[in-house]
């Protein structure tokens, strides 16, 4: 998916964004918009619709036929919902990480370069050019110097840690502009948490991520901006010290302090 010609400081804007689980409406009237090349945060209690609305950036929600989406969303300028808009394109420019690892059950190097053959065509990239976007990979998400003499394990033999940074590192091959992550440590200690969030930072500035997250602290730690969802909407969307020092809704500080959720 091609961006258009102006230049826009923000990776995805949405307007008026509403989703419906047949019947049960999950998201209403969403507008917000994501800097491009900074963390976004997704807080709110369960059920709020933080998932469903990760999930609408690269349209994942529609492989369930029974969802049905208005409004708009516009990705590096262009609004996902145009006719000539490819999901496959999409989804290369939108990469994202589950709430738990789910590396392929095939080696690490053929786990990372996945991607780069389903899209090049199998066979047709030269060994030397997956093996450098194998070390690129995986220097990026700080797993070369673990796993350069491992590169045929299989995969799912890893921790668990070095499981989600594969997942990341599987994405950054096809070069995303943005990169979404739904609860990425919540199947991590607190050691492993530390490492995926050292790993977040280190790609601030190169990507635009947006994690959903039900740990405040870590929201604090990562994000640059936080934005409180609660009931399907966007009930305060602010720089994240703003957001928690300072929160402008009643209900954004009850939620923070822990008084529900």
């Amino acid at each position: 998916m091609t961006p258009p010609a102006a230049a826009t400081s923000f990776s995805i804007e949405t307007k008026k964004l509403s989703l419906w689980y047949g019947s049960f409406q999950a998201l209403k009237d969403v507008s917000i918009t994501i800097r491009q090349g900074e963390i976004t945060g997704l807080i709110g209690p369960s059920g709020c619709g933080k998932t469903t609305l990760l999930r609408c950036f690269n349209r994942i929600n529609e492989r369930y036929g029974y969802v049905r989406t208005t409004g708009e969303i516009r990705i590096l300028g262009k609004n996902i919902y145009d006719t000539d808009v490819s999901l496959i394109e999409l989804r290369k420019e939108v990469g994202m990480v589950f709430q738990r690892p789910n590396p392929l059950p095939i080696s690490v190097y053929d786990n990372v370069v996945f991607g780069l053959r389903v899209h090049s065509g199998l066979g047709s990239l030269r060994k030397s050019v997956l093996d450098e976007a194998v070390e690129k990979a995986l220097r990026e998400v700080s797993l070369w110097d673990d796993l350069k003499d491992r590169l045929g394990v299989r995969a799912t033999t890893l921790q668990l840690d070095q499981q989600q940074k594969l997942c990341i590192a599987r994405l950054l091959p096809l070069k995303p502009e943005i990169i979404l992550m739904d609860e990425p440590c919540s199947a991590l200690d607190s050691e492993a948490t530390l490492g995926i969030e050292e790993l977040m930072l280190s790609l601030v500035g190169t990507y635009t991520i947006l994690i959903v997250t039900h740990n405040m602290a870590q929201a604090r730690r990562v994000s640059d901006e936080c934005a409180f969802m609660l009931l399907g909407e966007i009930v305060e969307h602010a720089r994240t010290e703003n957001l928690f020092l300072t929160p402008r809704d009643p209900r954004t500080a009850d939620y923070i302090e822990g008084r529900y959720g």
